[in-house]
């Protein structure tokens, strides 16, 4: 995507909605008023969904940067400094679905390479930062996600979908295609971060050990 190209995306406003600006009450209550800048994450969060909802590209446009800083009484510069340093903040438009994939050393050793591939595959993307040509999906390379015990990681857009590979990966893009969500977490027989199977260790219940005291 050319600068240009970004450029012409860029509205010339934003308008927080009914929904937004209740959240946005709920937020700045929690900060005394000389400490309102401090809400300026929690804020382009608020930006980012409502662009989801509006108009299916969950990212935040300056307008809404813009908006932020003089809610906050802070510099806009400051605001765009904030958006562009974390990667959880798009600041150009990206598809319906944000596949981010983790590729550092626990996830590259469990076979995020398959994950990446995977993805390429089923979106049609070429490379990471890439849309779709359909639009609906945007591809990006994240750093750590925390959650290494269940690892390769795929993020889809806020859902972290654990213990990924190959196909797994193709079938919940498939799904996603179809207008389905599939749940988040592992996507093999575990709960959480536990063994693959169940619990393979304290198999005797609370009650038979209190009996055995």
């Amino acid at each position: 995507m050319t600068t240009q190209q970004t450029l012409q995306e860029q509205p010339d406003t934003f308008v927080f909605d009914s929904a937004s600006e209740a959240e946005i009450g709920t937020v700045l209550a929690k900060y005394p008023a000389e400490r309102k800048a401090s809400a300026v994450m929690p804020l382009l969060y608020i930006a980012q969904r409502q662009m989801g909802r509006e108009t299916g590209s969950a990212w935040v446009p300056v307008a809404a940067m813009d908006d932020i800083a003089r809610r906050l009484e802070m510099a806009a510069i400051r605001v765009y400094e904030v958006a562009s340093f974390y990667t959880m903040f798009n600041t150009k438009p990206v598809g319906r679905y944000h596949l981010q994939v983790c590729t550092t050393t626990p996830c590259w050793l469990r076979g995020s390479d398959d994950v990446v591939a995977a993805c390429k595959r089923a979106t049609g993307i070429g490379g990471f930062g890439e849309t779709s040509a359909d639009g609906q999906f945007t591809l990006t390379q994240v750093e750590c996600l925390g959650a290494c015990s269940n690892a390769p990681i795929l993020q889809v857009d806020d859902d972290f979908y654990e213990d990924m590979d190959g196909p797994r990966t193709v079938a919940l893009i498939e799904a996603l295609r179809r207008g389905e969500r599939p749940p988040a977490g592992p996507t093999i027989n575990r709960c959480g971060s536990a063994p693959e199977g169940g619990r393979k260790t304290l198999m005797d219940s609370v009650h038979s050990i209190a009996e055995n005291k």
